[in-house]
């Protein structure tokens, strides 16, 4: 049977959305005999129609799909619906990680959820206005070349980005390149999911040729990144986007050819590279702050933007609200919920020479070797780790100095640190507290700080074509025609950026590509890749299906067995409990959809309900 799907929420976008956006236009000035024929032949009448993709109603624009939005506004995160990490309120992301939905889907699909953001209809709705947009671009008449090529490469660049957060989250969709109007078909056959990714691929393609054309790869010339335009996509940020939409491509869940799938995507991930450096982009290093540390924070917080950014949502610097950390450093507010990293995730960076640390065989390689202490376990960690994870005694927390994240046994009874405080309903149960994306944002210290999604940045463009090389070209010597970095040395690239060791050599392919996957899982952490990068490897059943661990964190008396414990604290890891246990069942690679959309047309098979 063919499979149907309704364009959800274009009935709501026909009566509600396309009148906010031109009906103001029509209604200003009833005596004026303002028309849509009018309105499309204005420049600046169609640029503000079509700029409300990035700045129009609260949760109807394309800033629904962006991680950090997503983060800021929910109660929970991406990764926080992962085996990554944990809530402290066992809340809506912790039933979605046991593997229920039921009515939290609201929250993400209706068009009037009270508390969230409904992507679904947002995505649409950018969607009808790019396709509004270019169905009518030939009726302007007093824009110059130039402004008419960047308004096409634009629209083309949100509506790929728009299909790709519906196909990421809700699996492959119809790819609506018209304005659907009244009477027009609506049951619309979905794509497979290689055809949907495909279809986002050379939309991002046509986005990048109009921007070339227009003669805007960078939106700044002059690498100042002082142009107010920023905020808008360029020939670059096209390529990156085309390269990441080939990569899914060719991953395990939605490959159809082959090998040759991932020789297409290695091929476009390299051309994202060279022109990305061809045009001054290049990764946060010393040379851009007064540290290392400084420069990398950077991209996340602080300024605007980075060079290392090649499309980033700069979120402004937000007065603090309980909102702000909802989903992220909750250490002292009830009903809302923190993201702390588990233990398993804490796991994965490797020491400072590069030792794994993922089980228990390769920590007692590393104890072995002098390079690891169960009893001190955050010394001599890859940098990242300090930089992206609160941890018991962790320095430079603002309010903090240290992190204490344990408790004492005095006369019998168990003592709580402040950071461990049970009467906060948000407080960790790993021991550890997320820092990357707010970093000095917390409860105790309530000031405003730039905030930042990178959404793609340089270093993930290393990791996308490192990962595609290997697939495609024959493991970790494996490299892309015309190419300057086999898959090894682009990897490598990304790790001696923060000073760690190159990766060993002679890896068998399997081998190589665990060590691959585990450096993109520490580099792109918290941004909102790894929900989606274990269903795209077919990963997810495995790393839901396993126990999550914390680390449970006992302060001992002065002097106590000090040459076993030389920190003054037993770390021991401990099963977080029950309720907070993940679970997998198939119908999670998807959401689904709600009840009523379900049922909308005669045509639909929804996704699964779970």
């Amino acid at each position: 049977m063919k499979k149907y799907i309704k364009i959800i929420a274009f009935t709501g976008i026909l009566t509600i959305f396309f009148p906010a956006c031109l009906e103001k236009y029509l209604n200003e000035a009833p005596d004026a005999g303002l028309t849509t024929d009018i309105v499309f032949s204005r420049y600046d009448n169609i640029l503000k129609f079509f700029n409300s993709v990035y700045k129009g109603a609260k949760n109807y624009n394309i800033e629904t799909a962006h991680p950090l939005n997503f983060s800021l506004h929910m109660e929970f995160t991406w990764d926080g619906m992962t085996d990554m990490s944990d809530n402290g309120r066992v809340y809506e992301s912790q039933t979605i990680k046991g593997g229920q939905m039921g009515g939290i889907i609201n929250k993400f699909a209706a068009p009037t959820s009270a508390k969230g953001i409904p992507i679904l209809y947002a995505m649409f709705s950018c969607i009808r206005v790019c396709n509004l947009t270019l169905n009518n671009i030939n009726k302007l008449q007093d824009a110059q070349q130039v402004d008419i090529d960047d308004l096409i490469g634009q629209a083309h660049f949100i509506r790929a980005y728009s299909h790709f957060a519906l196909f990421r989250i809700w699996g492959p969709m119809p790819y609506i390149t018209k304005a659907l109007m009244p009477g027009d078909e609506f049951d619309i056959p979905r794509l497979t999911r290689y055809e949907t990714c495909i279809k986002i691929a050379q939309d991002f393609d046509t986005a990048y040729v109009y921007f070339k054309k227009a003669g805007i790869m960078r939106r700044d010339v002059d690498l100042q990144l002082s142009n107010p335009k920023q905020a808008y996509p360029t020939g670059v940020a096209a390529l990156g986007m085309k390269a990441r939409a080939l990569l899914y491509a060719a991953s395990p869940q939605n490959n159809k050819n082959g090998i040759s799938d991932w020789q297409d995507a290695a091929k476009a991930c390299w051309t994202a590279i060279d022109v990305a450096k061809y045009n001054g982009y290049a990764m946060q290093t010393v040379a851009n702050a007064n540290s290392l540390k400084q420069a990398y924070k950077n991209n996340f917080m602080n300024v605007p933007r980075t060079n290392e950014q090649l499309w980033p949502w700069y979120a402004g610097a937000p007065g603090y609200v309980q909102s702000m950390t909802n989903g992220v450093f909750a250490q002292q507010e009830n009903a809302i919920s923190g993201e702390d990293p588990t233990q398993n995730f804490v796991d994965r960076f490797e020491t400072q020479w590069g030792d794994p640390l993922n089980t228990e065989e390769d920590r007692l390689a590393a104890v072995a070797l002098g390079h690891y202490k169960e009893q001190d376990p955050y010394a001599n960690r890859d940098p990242r780790f300090t930089w992206g994870i609160i941890y018991n005694q962790s320095k430079e927390v603002a309010g903090y100095s240290p992190a204490n994240i344990y408790y004492g046994i005095i006369n019998g009874k168990q003592i709580f640190s402040e950071l461990l405080n049970p009467a906060f309903q948000g407080i960790t149960h790993t021991g550890y507290y997320q820092r990357k994306t707010i970093y000095d944002a917390n409860t105790k210290v309530p000031t405003s700080h730039n905030l930042t999604d990178p959404i793609m940045r340089v270093a993930e463009l290393y990791l996308n074509y490192a990962e595609a090389a290997a697939q495609g070209y024959g493991g970790e010597k494996g490299i892309a025609p015309g190419a300057a970095l086999t898959a090894t040395q682009a990897v490598n690239v990304v790790r001696n950026r923060v000073g760690m060791p190159n990766l060993p050599a002679g890896l068998t392919p399997d081998v190589f590509m665990d060590r691959l996957k585990n450096e993109r899982i520490i580099e792109l952490c918290f941004e909102g890749h790894y929900y989606f990068d274990i269903r795209r490897w077919l990963d997810a059943p495995a790393a839901y299906n396993q126990v999550l661990y914390g680390m449970d964190i006992e302060k001992l008396p002065a002097g106590y067995d000090a040459k076993i414990y030389p920190k003054g604290f037993r770390y021991v890891r401990l099963p977080l409990s029950a309720d907070r246990q993940p679970a997998w069942k198939d119908e999670m690679y998807t959401f689904p959809f709600t009840t009523e959309d379900n049922y909308k047309t005669r045509n639909f098979t929804p996704n699964p309900i779970w």
